[in-house]
């Protein structure tokens, strides 16, 4: 059984953007992703839209829960940029957080928002040397 530091743990974050914020929705992610890529302490940051649907996917990888405190304390300007243009429709949690990180993610449930956090299982990483061939 893994213990509540073990293991990497994902967020996927489902936002619906705002009908008309389209490319306001992309520069403000665009800035976010910059960001994280050299200050953040993720494993792994993607992002994806759906035009279509007004969708956007976030996929963030993060080594354990200290290291997703560390990027709450780093990103909050970045992300309430990114805010401005959407709201979450659903959060979802893959792997084992502290308790002081479900306490953190406790207001956005109680917002109203789907919330779920699901156990890890198995499984391992491989993380290539040049990112462009992903």
């Amino acid at each position: 059984m893994l213990t509540s530091d073990e293991g990497p743990i994902l967020f996927h974050n489902t936002m619906k953007i705002a009908a008309g914020h389209l490319d306001q929705f992309v520069e403000a992610v665009r800035r976010a992703v910059a960001f994280a890529e050299v200050h953040g302490p993720q494993l792994m940051v993607d992002v994806h839209v759906d035009e279509e649907r007004m969708l956007a996917h976030s996929f963030q990888l993060y080594r354990d829960s200290d290291a997703i405190r560390e990027h709450w304390r780093l990103s909050d300007p970045y992300i309430r940029g990114v805010m401005e243009h959407c709201e979450v429709e659903r959060f979802e949690v893959y792997g084992a957080p502290d308790d002081a990180v479900r306490e953190g993610l406790q207001p956005m449930a109680e917002s109203g928002i789907p919330l779920t956090i699901t156990g890890r299982t198995a499984g391992f990483a491989r993380f290539l040397e040049d990112p462009e061939k992903l």
